[in-house]
């Protein structure tokens, strides 16, 4: 009986500690993505409770670390808003996020090295929230209309991997990568490159990976993960 319950409450601490990374990562990502900027509320304690499959208590600690971070202020009977501080958090909008030209070649370079490593702990700490943010970018790039947005959507799915892992340095490094997705040089590389049979290629790819994550494959998911980025990689520059 001592083991059982033993079990069950490490199991509680272990949802509880993976919702608190959850929502600590959504909220330093929001912020320094400007989806939350000064003056915005944040949703009540109930509502990230359940967005984030964690308790109210600990909500309330998370909300405390960003309160003494400088980042929130919390009245009572009023709400949770976020302070002129959090507009100062490292942006992919401000200078100095990306000083240096990084050509395609490099980027793709960096991606296989970078992005495989992601399912292990995509594995581990991922929530129904994660997931239902994957297939919300699945949905959206199979109904793009344009090359533009199929690859919009392809960054915010990979963004989202990133997410997902809960670990911040993947988070700062993804937005670092989409942020040279932007220059001009790969914008015309993937329009040269993107035909209608490779889009749907790589459609099939990204259901695959995120089936994979959802059962919790790490290895099937960072072998996938390898396998289309290299077929991007491919179709980018040729053998």
């Amino acid at each position: 009986m001592e083991d059982t319950d033993a079990q069950a409450h490490a199991g509680r601490t272990a949802l509880r500690s993976t919702g608190a990374r959850a929502l600590s990562t959504y909220l330093n990502h929001a912020m320094s993505a400007g989806q939350l900027r000064a003056g915005a509320r944040l949703p009540p304690e109930r509502e990230l409770s359940q967005r984030f499959q964690t308790s109210r208590g600990t909500v309330r600690r998370v909300l405390a670390q960003f309160r003494e971070r400088g980042l929130i202020t919390q009245a009572a009977g009023s709400g949770t808003f976020v302070l002129d501080s959090a507009d100062g958090l490292l942006s992919p909008d401000q200078p100095g996020w990306l000083d240096m030209h990084v050509s395609p070649a490099e980027l793709m370079e960096a991606r296989r090295l970078i992005e495989p490593l992601m399912p292990i702990l995509i594995a581990r700490h991922a929530t129904a929230a994660d997931f239902a943010a994957m297939q919300a970018c699945l949905d959206r790039s199979e109904t793009a209309q344009t090359i533009e947005d199929f690859e919009h959507w392809d960054g915010e799915l990979h963004k989202v991997f990133a997410v997902a892992t809960h670990n911040a340095l993947f988070v700062q490094n993804l937005e670092l990568i989409n942020h040279a997705r932007e220059q001009g040089e790969w914008g015309r590389l993937k329009r040269n490159s993107l035909t209608p049979q490779r889009r749907q290629e790589y459609e099939r790819q990204h259901q695959a990976i995120v089936t994979a994550l959802r059962d919790r494959d790490a290895a099937q998911a960072g072998a996938l993960l390898s396998q289309h980025l290299e077929q991007v990689q491919r179709n980018l520059f040729g053998d």
